[in-house]
């Protein structure tokens, strides 16, 4: 973290919630986090798989590794506006994408039936070049912490969240929380709303750090269409959307702790899936 950038509150410490232990003898994490409670969400025996049992993954869908590497590459990008340094051109910021499919088995990675690493790696310089030449790619105020931890406890009972911010910016009047997406088309107003419940409890967890500003949450999001465009979705948090998200998140947990897993097929979701040898050897 740079030393200009504020220290995101570390609200309950780990050893004072008694859920963190029962997360770790669950999972050996003393926490929980957005990804493993949207996992959750979509399927309860891949939360299994994944977080319990700690299996490998069979297959890695190369969306998921192009989504790694675009989301690197611009966060190069903003860590050079906060360290005060030249912003990389596009050609190093390929460098910071290409670096995301490294760690894969080129065997092991499912691409789309009109997808080659090739014309991935053409798209993604097309689309850090829109970023590049977009207005996101200036920060209006001063950036805080890029890809900065964040943890707390949300609420009675659960245990702590982690996470980290992909971007935190603030101005004269607002704390803003932005996440990086890329997309295959433009977001509309209900796909803004139904992604918002990670930001929304990241604002819970973040309202100490500038008190007295609101807090809003960003999406930025880079399509990958024929011409990227770059896309900002900013809105101010509203108490009652935090609630409700809250309250959501201490169902999936009872749920969780409660040891309720089972499979939940669905055509988009089981296609692309890293379990599905393991998902049909399970037996209940």
């Amino acid at each position: 973290m740079n030393a200009n950038a504020h220290q995101l509150p570390i609200i309950t410490p780990a050893s004072t919630n008694p859920a963190n232990e029962i997360a770790k003898e669950l999972t050996g994490r003393d926490y929980v986090s957005w990804s493993a409670i949207s996992t959750f969400r979509q399927c309860p025996l891949k939360y299994r798989f994944r977080y319990v049992d700690g299996l490998p993954e069979e297959s890695v869908s190369s969306a998921l590794i192009f989504g790694t590497g675009i989301h690197s590459a611009v966060e190069q990008h903003y860590q050079a506006v906060l360290s005060g340094e030249e912003p990389p051109d596009v050609k190093r910021l390929m460098l910071a994408y290409r670096s995301a499919w490294l760690p894969h088995d080129p065997d092991a990675i499912q691409f789309g039936s009109t997808e080659t690493r090739t014309s991935l790696d053409a798209l993604a310089s097309k689309m850090l070049t829109a970023f590049l030449n977009s207005p996101a790619a200036s920060v209006q105020g001063r950036v805080l912490g890029v890809e900065e931890e964040i943890r707390g406890m949300l609420v009675d009972g659960v245990p702590d969240l982690y996470g980290r911010v992909d971007l935190l910016t603030e101005d004269s009047d607002s704390l803003v929380i932005t996440d990086i997406k890329t997309s295959r088309g433009k977001w509309s107003a209900e796909q803004v709303e139904d992604s918002g419940e990670q930001l929304l409890l990241y604002s819970h967890l973040a309202s100490e750090i500038s008190p007295g500003k609101k807090i809003a949450t960003r999406f930025l999001v880079l399509t990958k269409t024929k011409e990227p465009v770059v896309e900002e979705h900013t809105r101010e948090v509203e108490p009652g959307n935090v609630k409700r998200t809250l309250a959501g998140v201490e169902r999936v947990w009872r749920a969780i702790s409660a040891g309720h897993f089972y499979p939940a097929p669905s055509t988009m979701s089981c296609a692309s899936c890293g379990y599905r040898e393991a998902c049909r050897a399970w037996a209940g």
